[in-house]
């Protein structure tokens, strides 16, 4: 079964996350298709709106951590910093610019690598279920690749998140600015629909530089800079994971998400 669908009706691309079974959870073959995915309704002409969304009980559990077998014998924080560079911080950073507005529609869990998916849309829609969160502090990490957190919730309410753990809900998720609209969960797709609809009716020049804009402001203000130091940052607790607490707690981690798969 393929792992991202691909489909285009009334000007708006819909790529979906099709790893229900497993909450979602990403694979490295599944980013490398995610990637294509936005690749090809990029390039589309036709295309003026782009739908991100998750098939299933949860948007995404994150990075699929028993993916490709057991662990290797060795790992390098070199090797880990090569894969992460290309698939965590140039895929991101690539759909984030994209030149075509773009929503996520998020049920569920939004697990650390989830919010790697949703933060680089233009605009989120939650449906009222929905819960963020970035509990990598637990693997002796400070945050996931992509360090949206700040920008996204404020510095104390990343922080917050960061140092607890915790999920942020639906409704504080809008409150402080980081989701678009919370609907219920029957209304997500239909709402997310409505809106891409709506927005594809836009000139789609005009849309281009109103997202540019837009995110040519935040990397005016210091985004794109600290994306990149962040990512550095990171890699400093994978050194600390590699040395410290290793493979056990990465496992153990691991494990938590196996419970998604039942709810």
């Amino acid at each position: 079964m393929d792992q991202i669908l691909y489909d285009v009706k009334d000007r708006v691309a819909v790529i979906t996350l099709n790893r229900p079974e497993v909450a979602n959870a990403q694979t490295m073959e599944l980013l490398d298709d995610l990637d294509a995915a936005w690749s090809r309704a990029a390039a589309d002409d036709e295309v003026r709106v782009i739908v991100l969304k998750g098939n299933g009980k949860h948007f995404s559990s994150g990075h699929d951590l028993k993916s490709g077998g057991p662990p290797p014998a060795k790992i390098t924080l070199e090797s880990i910093y090569a894969v992460e560079a290309r698939r965590y911080l140039e895929y991101t950073l690539r759909w984030r610019n994209v030149p075509k507005p773009s929503i996520a529609a998020v049920q569920g869990k939004c697990i650390a690598g989830g919010l790697m998916l949703c933060w680089p849309c233009d605009l989120i829609v939650a449906a009222e279920n929905a819960q963020f969160s970035d509990p990598v502090v637990h693997m002796g990490i400070g945050g996931v690749e992509y360090h949206g957190h700040t920008w996204e919730l404020g510095p104390r309410k990343a922080k917050e998140i960061l140092f607890t753990g915790r999920p942020v809900t639906a409704d504080e998720a809008e409150k402080v600015g980081m989701v678009n609209r919370v609907v219920p969960l029957d209304e997500l797709e239909p709402t997310t629909m409505e809106l891409a609809g709506q927005i594809a009716q836009m000139h789609p020049f005009a849309l281009r530089q109103a997202k540019r804009a837009v995110n040519q402001t935040l990397d005016v203000q210091g985004f794109y800079a600290a994306i990149q130091t962040v990512f550095d940052i990171h890699q400093t607790g994978h050194g600390n994971a590699l040395s410290d607490v290793g493979f056990p707690v990465l496992l153990r981690h691991a494990g938590m998400k196996d419970k998604l798969k039942s709810e």
